[in-house]
């Protein structure tokens, strides 16, 4: 059955090529042979070359350096414009390192804007407003109050905490409130002086009335 199949292969390429069945297979091994040499020389820069970048982009990112407390204005300049610096973002006050998606929160990323801000109020509204990247949840609804509770929950969960923003708290004028105390005083000191007449006067009516019993 082989041989049969055999011959018959050689009498198809005798008929077909014109070449003898041993010419034709050498021809072929070295058409072969070439087009591994070519395709070697012009495709292995791209095949070396594409797990080069993988390699890239895949390099371990630095440990999270925790930051303590910094202002608003401090963390603007984790925004991720300077590829040095770790991507950072605030929640509720709190600041998370978000560098490992730097795809989504890094610059040309979807949600870019939110990056070196405290963007709760953006979260909870699912807002991308200029307004609304803020801190401030005041007057928010039970359900936006919800949806920034499950991005805390996801943040906590996925990210490294690295610090905190600073409150600033405002400075009240202390002169303000010794002043209504100098004017009390001031009054109670004039009181006795307008009462004093009005104490003296039942001695000079006493003093009439012994003169005239004289």
């Amino acid at each position: 059955m082989v041989l049969e199949l055999w011959e018959t292969l050689k009498e198809a390429i005798t008929a077909y090529t014109g070449l003898s069945p041993a010419t034709f297979f050498t021809v072929l091994s070295i058409g072969l042979a070439v087009y591994y040499v070519v395709s070697g020389l012009f495709g292995g820069s791209d095949r070396h070359h594409v797990p080069r970048q993988r390699e890239e982009q895949m390099e371990p990112l630095p440990p999270p350096v925790q930051l303590g407390e910094v202002t608003e204005e401090e963390l603007k300049q984790y925004d991720g414009t300077d590829s040095k610096k770790p991507l950072l973002m605030a929640i509720k006050g709190q600041i998370y390192d978000v560098s490992q998606s730097r795809m989504f929160y890094g610059p040309g990323g979807p949600y870019a804007l939110f990056a070196g801000k405290d963007a709760s109020r953006a979260l909870a509204k699912m807002s991308f407003e200029e307004g609304d990247l803020t801190g401030d949840v005041s007057g928010l609804g039970p359900f936006e109050l919800d949806a920034l509770q499950d991005w805390e929950y996801k943040f906590m969960s996925k990210y490294v905490k690295v610090g905190t923003i600073k409150k600033t708290v405002p400075v009240t004028d202390g002169t303000s409130t010794s002043e209504p105390a100098a004017e009390t005083t001031e009054r109670d000191a004039a009181k006795p002086a307008e009462d004093a007449p009005s104490a003296a006067a039942p001695v000079e009516t006493t003093a009439v009335g012994e003169s005239k019993e004289e």
